[in-house]
């Protein structure tokens, strides 16, 4: 019977909350999990790609987004540069590639995180680096109609596509019909 009371009177105290006096810790506080005694993560800002900037936040992102392809990116990876493999010196302007690169360049700081744990490379190269180049450098890709060879540095940026005949339509009737406001006279 004395042990029975004993259990009872352990169960209790366990089942009752901390007194405040003495608040003992999470045991899962030391993962940092929130919500469980841990710590909260800080806010990280949201990225936005570069084609959704404007004015100065464009041209600052841009010229990080060129540091680290002119540093980083061409040393490393650059490979040769022949008709199977274009490249332009001004890539800058060419929009789509821009957006590739940008995109390849939001998922290396990601990947180079500590965070991303030991593979956390290995998965950029395989899922991001591989198929983003494969993109910007084919052969029919954006910049089919510039660099081929080294010795012979071109630049050209060719059309896309036209907008579709719905967007056209609409074009023409806004045309014909213009809603412009008039001053009321009096």
């Amino acid at each position: 019977m004395e042990q029975s009371a004993q259990q009872a009177q352990r169960l209790d105290h366990l089942a009752s909350p901390p007194t405040p006096a003495s608040p003992s810790p999470s045991p899962f506080a030391s993962f940092g999990a929130p919500g469980f005694g841990g710590p909260m993560p800080p806010a990280q800002p949201e990225p936005r790609p570069i084609m959704e900037l404007e004015g100065e936040a464009y041209e600052d992102e841009l010229d990080a987004l060129s540091d680290w392809v002119d540093d980083y990116l061409l040393p490393i990876y650059g490979a040769e540069v022949t008709t199977a493999s274009p490249w332009c010196l001004q890539w800058q302007e060419h929009d789509d590639v821009v957006g590739w690169l940008h995109a390849l360049w939001l998922a290396y700081q990601q990947h180079r995180d500590p965070e991303a744990g030991l593979a956390g490379m290995f998965v950029w190269h395989r899922d991001f680096l591989t198929h983003a180049v494969a993109a910007i450098r084919t052969p029919g890709g954006p910049l089919s109609a510039c660099m081929t060879s080294p010795d012979r540095p071109a630049h050209r940026i060719l059309p896309g596509p036209p907008p579709s005949a719905r967007t056209e339509k609409a074009k023409a009737e806004e045309s014909s019909n213009p809603t412009e406001l008039s001053e009321p006279t009096s």
